[in-house]
Order: C-alpha cells, then sequence, then structure tokens
C-alpha cells in the first residue's frame, strides 16, 4: 500500500531538523487546498505518514517546508529578508501504490532534496 513520508536533515547544524512546521497542499489545475499541516519531532521525522490509505491518490501535491521561522528558532542569523524562507517542493504521484518519500537536507542557503525509499 502506498503513502507519503517526508524528513528534515539540518545539514549546517549536522543534527536532524526539530520543530519545523511543513503544510501539504493537494492541487488541481490553478487551485491548491491544505491537506495537513504537520511538525517534524525530535528525528526530523513526522509522526506518521503524510499520506496513506484511501487518501493516498495520484496527482500533483506541493510539501512547504517552513524553514526560515524554524533556522530563527535555532538561533541562526539570518537577514530580515531570508534567502530561503519557504521552500515549496511541488511533485507528482503517479503510482500511488508505491511508497514516495521526499526527503529535504536543509541550510541556510541551500537545500537539496530527491524521492528516496
Amino acid at each position: 500500500m502506498g503513502r507519503l513520508t517526508t524528513h528534515v536533515l539540518d545539514t549546517a547544524a549536522g543534527r536532524p531538523a526539530t520543530g519545523l512546521r511543513i503544510d501539504l497542499y493537494g492541487c488541481d489545475d490553478a487551485a491548491r487546498r491544505l491537506i495537513t499541516s504537520v511538525m517534524t519531532n525530535d528525528d526530523g521525522r513526522v509522526d506518521g505518514p503524510l499520506l496513506e490509505g484511501a487518501d493516498f491518490a495520484g496527482g500533483r501535491y506541493q510539501l512547504v517546508f517552513h524553514a526560515g521561522a524554524y533556522l530563527r528558532a535555532c538561533g541562526t542569523a539570518l537577514p530580515d529578508v531570508p534567502f530561503l524562507d519557504e521552500i515549496v517542493i511541488a511533485f507528482g504521484i503517479d503510482r500511488p501504490d508505491q511508497h514516495y518519500h521526499v526527503p529535504l537536507l536543509l541550510s541556510p542557503y541551500g537545500y537539496s532534496t530527491y524521492r528516496g525509499s
């Protein structure tokens, strides 16, 4: 059965990103709808899949990682207008029978993501 998961690593600090807010949106045509809003735990993960079972359907989605708020809460010195504030990862699910894992590797001035397992 398919599911969507994520986790966040703070690569600048060398630790999981604890307490980072993530919003998941479903995107249909030009509109997007909020599906869920979660916070990362002490391991930089959320406590369960973002989507699974009957709710896990093919389509277009966006994960919005609230990086600026997280970095400020950690005491990272940022300019008034941070280089990275909200990181939006737009992706598609074509095979809802598979596991889609979308991790984020984060620093104040760069990030990386990929489809993990």
